[in-house]
């Protein structure tokens, strides 16, 4: 067998079939491997197909977005953001930055958000920093995170709460000037 570069010429078709037939193997030649698929990048999930990590949008470490960031599928932020998140699922890593608002159904907190969080479920992790008000509807906390605000299970529920007036009881009472 022959192994060939790039640089090498293709040894010639005379070559080939003078070799006598026992010695010949027509196996056929492997592939190259497969580059259309996406990245995912090793979140401890290796069986993930490649229609799931299609739906996460990934903001590397060294991305900073200044703006509102929004999307129908899940955001999962390494780098910085100074504005509003809204996503289904928010993903905070470690080392990331969020300035501002972070919407979702889940939001994942493992880096540092300097605003507000408004979830049906939120996770906090150990390296976590949160200085705001965090509105839940299911929270955990794991020890050691960080949280400079108020921790409030009022996720999903109407801001638009009707007021009734509480009824006075007024007695009328006569001073002994009026009763003359």
């Amino acid at each position: 067998m022959t192994v060939f570069s790039r640089n090498e010429k293709m040894p010639d078709s005379n070559i080939i079939a003078k070799t006598p037939a026992r010695e010949r193997t027509d196996q056929p030649v492997a592939a190259p491997p497969d580059t259309t698929r996406a990245y995912v990048p090793a979140s401890g999930s290796s069986n993930m197909s490649v229609s799931q990590a299609s739906r996460v949008s990934v903001l590397s470490k060294a991305l900073k977005i200044t703006g509102q960031l929004e999307s129908t599928e899940d955001i999962q932020i390494e780098g910085e953001v100074e504005g509003d998140v809204r996503a289904v699922l928010v993903k905070v890593g470690g080392s990331a930055k969020v300035k501002g608002t972070v919407y979702g159904e889940q939001v994942e907190l493992a880096g540092t958000v300097d605003g507000k969080i408004e979830a049906k479920k939120v996770v906090l992790m150990s390296t976590a920093r949160m200085s705001g008000d965090v509105i839940h509807q299911d929270i955990t906390i794991e020890s050691g995170a960080f949280i400079d605000g108020h921790c409030r299970p009022e996720y999903g529920k109407t801001d638009n709460k009707t007021v009734q007036p509480v009824p006075k009881f007024v007695t009328a009472v006569r001073s002994p000037s009026q009763l003359e």
